[in-house]
């Protein structure tokens, strides 16, 4: 077949596979609309990417909210909220949820997110070209089953490129959180930015600062966690790559950045400070991608300050809850990840007592899972290595030691418990009674004998050891 019948063949197989996504829903109410009616946005790109479509549609067209919205009303949809300033309206049937925009083009104050001027249009190439990226500037006309493509998206999806629908500077310069959807996007789908389009954003990347931090830890957690959107490999590395290239990370993560170009021992590490983190983030389980980021984080403090890396574990939990308390994260996420960066060091050298051992599994236990997890992580990224930590493998045996001799892990499991005490010794002293018989057992899961502990309750008391 000719190169160029080939090509209407395939654009034909992509206009009806498209057309077979868009919900009936959707197709009635375009079939019913005396306007064209398009489907834009993330669902034509991952269409014609060969990716699993949103559940939610864009839909757009050269006509006012008020007119959209009482075609929709027509066909069924619930209205749920119209904005006839920035003509958008979100309607839903049967659980198909809709946004549409009309056609328009944006004016920004430098660096903010929401336009402060919109002007309508009835031309899709102005509306094509208020939007961020070519490869979301693609339209599907659903009653006519076309695709329109006015700026040539088609074939950045085709290459797996992203690059700006206007001059890149214009475009980052209006909205400073494009920055971070670079990043996002291109780490989702596994598309790299132009070289225009890197070099734009660095040029504005001072800009993310005016965009809430609520809005940078939102985008950054999406970024981690870039390999769930689409199943990329590695998209949470690609993604905190392109922050890295375009200086954004040095703007949101500013103690981080600081480790870039900064050496470490070249029998532990092949990577710079940076370099290991990114990499640990690489390697690392979906459940700990936060605290892989952040787990070095006082290096480049200590480095600066001391000259070496001792007790950065130390420095780096402080650091850690300085950086997501700026960022507005979570206080349990905040908790967690300082826990995390506090911890990973222990037992590095995989000569701790395996009594001690035990003990600070009992006493980690609730973050028992998620340190393994982040010591692994940092042992891959050290030198690429896949295999299994040492640190990990002994202490899982270790804690399988514990589980076959039915050692306690909580106070929950300890056979005495807080009412056996009450009246028998001061208040006060309770709690810290029980975690000393907790650690005690945990060591010799043999001790764990009511009898036996009711005793040493009392002796513990008497010695004052506690």
């Amino acid at each position: 077949m000719k190169p160029r019948r080939f090509a209407i063949f395939l654009q034909r197989c992509y206009n009806d596979f498209m057309k077979e996504l868009i919900p009936e829903q959707i197709q009635i109410l375009a079939q019913g609309c005396p306007f064209p009616l398009y489907v834009t946005g993330g669902a034509v790109r991952d269409c014609l990417a060969g990716l699993k479509c949103a559940a939610d549609w864009d839909l757009a067209a050269p006509v006012s909210a008020e007119t959209f919205e009482k075609a929709a009303c027509k066909c069924g949809f619930t209205v749920q909220s119209v904005y006839k300033h920035t003509g958008t309206v979100n309607v839903s049937k049967e659980g198909v949820k809709i946004e549409f925009t009309s056609f328009r083009s944006d004016k920004y104050r430098r660096g903010e997110h929401a336009p402060c001027d919109v002007v309508f249009t009835d031309d899709i190439e102005t509306d094509a070209k208020r939007r961020d990226f070519k490869c979301n500037a693609v339209y599907y006309e659903i009653a006519r089953g076309e695709f329109v493509d006015p700026l040539g998206g088609i074939r950045d999806i085709r290459d797996k490129i992203i690059s700006t629908t206007r001059e890149a500077d214009e475009v980052f310069s209006e909205d400073g959180l494009r920055l971070m959807r670079l990043a996002r996007q291109a780490a989702q789908l596994g598309f790299t930015p132009d070289f225009p389009t890197l070099f734009g954003a660095k040029f504005n990347a001072a800009l993310i600062g005016k965009i809430s931090v609520e809005r940078v830890f939102s985008e950054l957690m999406l970024i981690l966690h870039a390999d769930e959107k689409y199943g990329i490999p590695y998209a949470q590395y690609n993604g905190l790559k392109v922050l890295q290239s375009t200086d954004v990370l040095r703007y949101i993560l500013p103690e981080l950045a600081l480790g870039d170009g900064m050496p470490q021992r070249a029998d532990f590490h092949d990577h710079d400070v940076l370099e290991h983190t990114l990499r640990t983030v690489k390697y690392a389980d979906r459940r700990i991608r936060l605290a892989a980021l952040l787990h070095d984080v006082g290096k480049p403090y200590c480095y600066r300050n001391f000259g070496n890396y001792h007790r950065h574990e130390i420095e780096g939990a402080r650091i850690a809850e300085e950086i997501l308390t700026r960022l507005k994260a979570p206080n349990k996420v905040i908790e967690d990840t300082v826990a995390l960066t506090r911890t990973h060091m222990y037992d590095l050298n995989n000569q701790t007592k395996e009594s001690k051992i035990r003990a600070f599994i009992v006493e980690n236990f609730a973050l028992y899972p998620r340190i393994l997890l982040v010591k692994q992580a940092d042992y891959s990224g050290c030198k690429d290595d896949l295999h299994v930590c040492p640190t990990v493998r002994r202490w899982t045996e270790i804690y399988d030691k514990m589980k076959a001799a039915r050692a306690p892990f909580t106070l929950k499991e300890l056979n005495i418990c807080g009412k056996d005490l009450v009246g028998e010794i001061e208040d006060r002293n309770i709690g810290r009674i029980l975690h000393a018989l907790l650690l005690q057992c945990a060591k010799n899961p043999a001790l764990n004998r009511r009898n036996y502990l009711l005793q040493e309750v009392k002796r513990l008391e008497e010695t004052g050891e506690i």
